[in-house]
């Protein structure tokens, strides 16, 4: 073989090798990729089926049931606009309360009750997630909009 087709074969080689980690990488970011969706979103089927993804709002006052194992807990979390029930199993933030800030990420089942596997609470009482606080603040327009016709 003569050195120039070493080298074709080396930089073939090699280019080869970085199409397939950069093929590795997408694929790991893509899995890892999650959406963040409103309560109205979720209604309007706009969430995706049989993937992961973030639902934001408020605990909805007097959803807050507890289940006689002690870690489950069935709320709803709404946008003032829609409540889309949630249940998660596991220890909650200190800072979870009804009427404050959630998020929660979890898959939406066809019962259209969503599976939290892992929920947030805010932090402080001035603080909500941006994109949470967007949508209540959508929400309230809309509910305006309707009063108003």
């Amino acid at each position: 073989m003569k050195p120039r087709h070493k080298r074709a074969a080396l930089i073939g080689a090699g280019l080869m090798v970085l199409a397939v980690a950069v093929g590795l990488v997408l694929t790991a970011f893509q899995q890892n990729l999650v959406f963040f969706f409103t309560p109205s979103q979720v209604a309007a089927n706009e969430a995706p089926v049989g993937r992961s993804f973030r639902i934001g709002g408020m605990v909805e006052e007097g959803s807050l049931k507890r289940a006689p194992d002690g870690l489950t807990v069935h709320f709803k979390v709404t946008d003032t606009a829609k409540a889309i029930p949630v249940t998660y199993t596991g220890i909650l933030p200190d800072l979870f309360k009804e009427g404050k800030g959630v998020v929660a990420q979890g898959r939406l089942g066809p019962d259209g009750v969503f599976t939290a596997t892992e929920v947030l609470a805010k932090h402080d009482e001035n603080y909500m997630p941006p994109e949470a606080a967007h949508a209540v603040e959508q929400a309230h327009k809309a509910q305006k909009s309707l009063k108003a016709e």
